[in-house]
């Protein structure tokens, strides 16, 4: 990640998501009760005193554990010691010392990072005082703090931003200064999400396992290789609301939704066991409705039995499920395999750059008044419904205004008559298109 990056650790359940959403100033982080909540790492930029930094949360850390994703969180956790430029060591006032925060104040002791000891849950004199047995940790820096009500939160900042280079850049951009493109990975649990984005950056940047529900909150990772760069959002699986039983669960759905919204293109990865769901056509219908572009992976490719038009009638077969929006590419893919994970990556590139596409309007106006004047609209109570003008509208998803005598007579059919010919010209390939019928 560009920029100067804090990583916050600690066992499980002293408040390290409360302090994460605390230096962001926003709820990204689910928070609960419950320990073990956080699983894979978070990212946010954070901003104090003018100087803006990255921050990575981690679950929690539990030493010679054999539980499946606390061993992997470990190993998150050592990711993450060794992405950041500064750690903050998040210990629990109430709890006092543990054989956890030993075991973890060991493994940054061998770091050469530098590590700023923060005692949370600090909200009285008495709590205070009590605190003072984490001196015995060793560590030259201690802040006493409580995260859920932001007191003594600014003395860490403060601390943070004096170890912050002056030139240092978090914000993501290409070398001419564009924001880079975003692509969220989206879908049903257990399709293969988390496993495509660690092949894509070629290391184990999510927690992957058979258990649908591993991947809770949405996962951000800047890539930059083979000469392209964007930023890849890993989020967890939308499942149907009456499935959706835990708390944490539901938190999680509303995450991968918001990563719509943040997103540019939507790769939509669908198991080929399965076929297109119900549910994988309401996650397609929703990204399209936010107006993203879409990409559909079939991902487990290499499990299907195949014969010499397979793929042919499968995507066949997918299109007439989407109807009446078919202008989507379908590209066949094995995440575990890596079999044809980077064309679905060039084909989300290209997707990017057809929903950016501004068609100049002479050229709109010379194509589309040819097709209305060789296919013009049905008449409407003995009037003949003219169009005499059309302009693309500067917005972020393709969109088009046709102007018209009688706008109110131009039925739903001649809008995707105008729409189809409007892709056939000029390539919207994957993205939504807009149609607005005006007054002239």
């Amino acid at each position: 990640m560009p920029g100067f990056t804090v990583a916050i650790v600690g066992r499980p359940n002293v408040g390290k998501s409360t302090l994460f959403n605390r230096l962001l100033e926003q709820r990204k982080a689910i928070v609960d009760d419950q320990s073990g909540v956080t699983r894979d790492r978070q990212y946010g930029i954070a901003d104090w005193n003018g100087k803006v930094f990255n921050v990575i949360d981690t679950g929690g850390f539990v030493s010679r554990s054999e539980d499946v994703f606390e061993r992997e969180i470990r190993k998150q956790v050592h990711i993450a010691v060794d992405e950041a430029d500064l750690i903050l060591f998040v210990c629990d006032a109430v709890t006092g010392i543990t054989t956890q925060d030993e075991d973890m104040a060991d493994v940054l002791r061998r770091s050469t990072k530098p590590v700023l000891l923060v005692v949370n849950k600090v909200d009285n004199g008495e709590r205070l005082l009590q605190a003072s047995e984490f001196y015995s940790l060793g560590f030259e820096k201690t802040f006493f703090l409580s995260s859920i009500s932001g007191s003594g939160s600014g003395e860490v900042l403060d601390e943070v931003a004096t170890c912050i280079p002056e030139d240092s850049d978090p914000i993501a951009t290409d070398k001419e200064g564009n924001p880079l493109p975003k692509f969220a990975i989206i879908g049903q649990p257990n399709a293969g999400k988390s496993t495509l984005l660690n092949a894509l950056v070629n290391q184990e940047r999510t927690i992957v396992s058979d258990i649908a529900g591993t991947t809770r909150d949405t996962i951000h990772t800047h890539y930059k290789l083979f000469g392209k760069e964007f930023i890849l959002i890993d989020t967890a699986g939308i499942r149907k609301k009456k499935n959706v039983h835990e708390d944490l669960e539901f938190y999680s759905v509303i995450r991968a939704i918001k990563a719509m919204d943040e997103s540019d293109v939507c790769m939509l990865l669908i198991d080929a066991k399965n076929g297109l769901t119900a549910q994988d056509v309401s996650i397609f219908s929703l990204a399209t409705r936010k107006g993203k572009g879409v990409v559909l992976l079939v991902n487990k490719w290499d499990l299907i039995e195949k014969e010499t038009n397979t793929a042919r009638d499968f995507e066949k077969e997918i299109k007439k499920k989407l109807e009446p929006f078919t202008d989507i590419p379908v590209i066949f893919i094995s995440a575990s395999e890596k079999t044809r994970i980077f064309q679905g990556m060039e084909k989300a590139l290209e997707v990017y750059e057809n929903r950016s596409k501004r068609v100049p309007t002479s050229e709109l106006n010379d194509v589309m008044l040819k097709e209305i004047e060789r296919f013009p609209p049905p008449m409407a109570r003995g009037y003949a419904v003219k169009i005499k003008f059309v302009q693309q509208v500067p917005t972020a998803v393709p969109s088009f205004a046709f102007y018209s005598n009688h706008p109110d007579a131009v039925k739903e059919s001649y809008r995707n008559f105008l729409e189809n010919k409007l892709r056939s010209h000029f390539n919207f390939s994957g993205v939504p298109v807009r149609i607005f019928i005006r007054k002239k």
